[in-house]
Parts: C-alpha cells; structure tokens; sequence
C-alpha cells in the first residue's frame, strides 16, 4: 500500500494553498485592515472564520466522500445534485471565475504598466491561458507543477509581502469607517463571505483527491487523512496571508487614506516600499496568485465534465481554456456585474450542503434534512442575489427587513428554521425502507 513521503505531503499542502489564493483573497483584506481601523482584528476574526474555516472545513467534506460533488450532493437525489454540481463548476470555472483570474491580475498587476486597453489586455490574456492550457493538460504531474514549482514562488511572494507588512510598516492606524465602529466583527465575517471559497473548495476537492491517487494512493482512508492534513496546512497558509495583509491595511492610511479597494492600497504601499520594482513585485504576485488558481479551476472543470460529455480531459481543457479567453476579454467590471448575482444565489445551499454533510448520522433519513433547508436556502439565495442585481423592485418589502438581509444572509435564519421543521418531521416518520446515506 503506497503512502505519502512527509516532503509529498507538504507539496500537497502547499498545493492546496496555492490553489485558494487568487487576487481576491490578496485584495480583500488590505481595504478592511485600512477601514477597520483600530478594531482590525475583531474584524479579521470575523473574516478568518468565513474565508478560511469554511473552506477548510469543506476540504474536509469532500474528503470524507473521495472528494466528488456527486457524493456529497447524494442526499438530494442524483438530478438535483448533478445540476447544482454543474453550475458551481460553470460559476467557478469558465464563466466567471476562471476568466476573472486573467482580468483581475491584468488590472491589478500590468493595466498601471501597460495600459488599461482591449489590446493589452488580450495579448496579455492570450499568453496566461497559454500557460493555463500547458499545466492543465497533465493533471498527473500537478503535484510536482504546482505543488513543488508554482506553489513555493507564490508563497515566496506572498512571504516578501507579508514580511514586509510587519518589518516595514508605513504609520498609525487611522480612524475606523462608521460601519465597522458599529459592527467590526459583523463586517469581517461579510467580507470573508464573499470571498466565495467555499465554492472554490467544493470544485478543489476532486483536484487533491486525484493528487494523491497520482501518487498511488489507493486506500480511501489514506486519501481522506492526507486530504485533510492538506486543507489545515492551506488554512493556517491562508490564516498567515490574511494577518500580515491585515496589518498591511491598516497601517497603510497615511499614503492610501481615501482607497476604495484593495488594490489600491497594495499599489501605495509597493509603490511606497519597494520603489520602481513595486509595481513589477505586485504584477508577478497577482499573476502568479491568479495563475494557480484558474489552473486548479480549469483542471477541476475538465475532470468532472469528462465523465459526464462525450468529449475527453485534454479535449475539454482546450476548450474551457480557449472559452475562458475569450470571457475574459470582456472587461472586469461585466464579469462581475454578471457573476455576483449567480454567485450570492448558490453559495447559500452550498453552505448548508457542507454544515449538514457532517450530521447524516444524526437523522433517520438525510434526504429529508438536506433537500429541503439547501431549497429554502436557495429561494433566499435568489432573493439575495436578484437585489444584489438591482432587480428586487418587484419583491415585497417584508423581504428587505428580514433578519441579516442587510448583510446578504437572509437566508440563514429560514434555513434553520427549515432545519428545525425537518428533523421533527423525520423523527416522526421514522426509518423508511430505503434511506439515503
């Protein structure tokens, strides 16, 4: 029986990691270490538990089940499952996130050297999913890609930029926004939220499941303990990045007080602190971060997609590469008026999909729990996502003054409420003959 070497765990984990980190998680903690203020880390705790503990707990999850979506998703039959599998691998994949990655790290990183124009940006897209495409298409070595090259030059990055955060601080902290004198703990935990990795996490599972079988890993107790020692050593990297970024923040009023996002205060503070190579370290940090990630996305997408099209794993990655190109190209800013709205609508039964993935035991049928508190989560979900699109005139206003609707978690308190009526109504009916796992 074949075992992991403790050098091929830690690539392993480095490559979970590696995996998470996209400009996203880079950008987000900067502007709420500088708008918190001196309540910063009451806010990065609140941010902490939603953009690490969640997808780390997800790992695990999927882990526990080999790692598919399928499996997870079984309580709520194989059409329901197979459907929200496939638009969390779309969303996460080539229609957002993935081209997002390249539009991002363009933006943040080369926009400010070369121009923010539809030339640039193409040359500059068509190259990074060159690249994406030479990775992606021998998953069986991701390990020794990502894990031993791509991972460790990132983490080098990122480790310049944290240390630097610490060693070479800029100035005081200046005064929290009024949102977070009210509510630091609240805005974190928000701003953690949509970070989305949890959905990043439920296509990820397949991908680090595979990395270990590569290595000829067989047994699935084996597969589910190295899977989840990598999602702790991704959590405590994630845990780490987001401090010294934090600190970063909020550090930073003296030269970015009037900042209206993250990338903004990382260009002052590399400006401020590396001179004329600031902008050259964020670039190659940015497209580093970004490259790994929509690697991971692009290999995740093929695999699942592999095995339900007629079409092959190098067939499917030409494809998802060559249409992530073509999606990024049409600008930043319309990729995420299109994806925020998709995104806030299915990331509440996801949520509830993995909380209650880790209960089945509890329940006489775990088909009557799941199904229905995910489809109240989604109904809300929708609601959710529909305002944050501006199309919400037409619901009624009762929606609007809902508990948390102000901070995009509506959902959350009719999901326990769902998940309330459910486990009486399954206490009552009992056992049936044949109950879901």
């Amino acid at each position: 029986m074949n075992v992991l070497k403790g050098q091929d765990i830690l690539a392993l984990g480095f490559m979970t990691f590696a995996l998470f980190v996209g400009a996203g998680n880079i950008i987000f903690p900067p502007i709420v270490g500088l708008q918190a203020g001196p309540h910063v880390w009451m806010a990065a705790l609140g941010f902490l538990i939603t953009a690490v503990g969640l997808p780390v707990v997800t790992v695990i999850a999927l882990a526990k089940v080999g790692g598919a979506m399928d499996s997870l998703s079984s309580p709520i039959g194989r059409v329901a499952g197979g459907l929200l599998a496939a638009v969390c691998y779309l969303s996460v994949g080539p229609l957002f996130a993935t081209p997002r990655t390249a539009t991002v790290s363009f933006e943040v990183g080369l926009a400010p050297l070369t121009g923010d124009g539809p030339l640039p940006l193409f040359l500059y897209s068509l190259v990074y999913f060159l690249v994406v495409l030479g990775v992606s298409l021998y998953p069986g070595r991701l390990l020794d890609s990502v894990g031993r090259v791509l991972a460790p030059m990132k983490i080098v990055a990122l480790l310049i930029l944290g240390g630097a955060a610490f060693l070479l601080p800029l100035g005081e902290t200046g005064e929290a926004t009024p949102a977070y004198q009210a509510a630091p703990f609240s805005q974190g935990f928000i701003n953690g939220y949509l970070t989305m990795d949890t959905l990043g996490a439920l296509v990820f599972g397949i991908v680090i499941v595979n990395a270990i079988r590569s290595r000829g890993v067989s047994s699935p107790r084996l597969i589910t303990r190295y899977a989840i020692i990598a999602g702790l050593i991704a959590g405590v990297g994630l845990a780490l990045v987001y401090v010294s970024l934090f600190r970063l923040g909020s550090g930073s009023h003296a030269i970015a007080a009037g900042a209206s996002n993250g990338a903004a205060v990382l260009h002052a503070y590399v400006q401020h602190t590396f001179g004329s190579l600031g902008s050259g370290f964020l670039a190659v940090l940015i497209s580093l971060a970004c490259l790994v990630t929509a690697v991971g996305l692009t290999c995740a997408c093929a695999e699942y997609f592999s095995d339900r099209l007629p079409l092959s794993y190098r067939t499917l990655v030409i494809l998802l590469a060559a249409f992530s190109l073509v999606v990024s190209n049409l600008g930043l800013t319309k990729l995420i008026q299109f994806s925020v709205p998709v995104l806030t609508a299915i990331y509440p039964p996801c949520i509830a999909l993995v909380a209650l993935s880790f209960c089945r035991g509890l329940w006489h049928s775990s088909s009557r729990i799941i199904a229905p508190v995910m489809l109240v989560a989604l109904v809300f979900g929708v609601f959710d996502g529909l305002k944050s699109a501006g199309l919400d005139a037409w619901m009624p206003d009762w929606l609007a003054h809902l508990p948390l609707a102000e901070q995009g978690l509506a959902w959350l308190l009719p999901a326990v409420a769902m998940l309330a009526v459910a486990t009486c109504c399954d206490r009552l009916l009992g056992k049936p003959d044949h109950a879901l796992a």
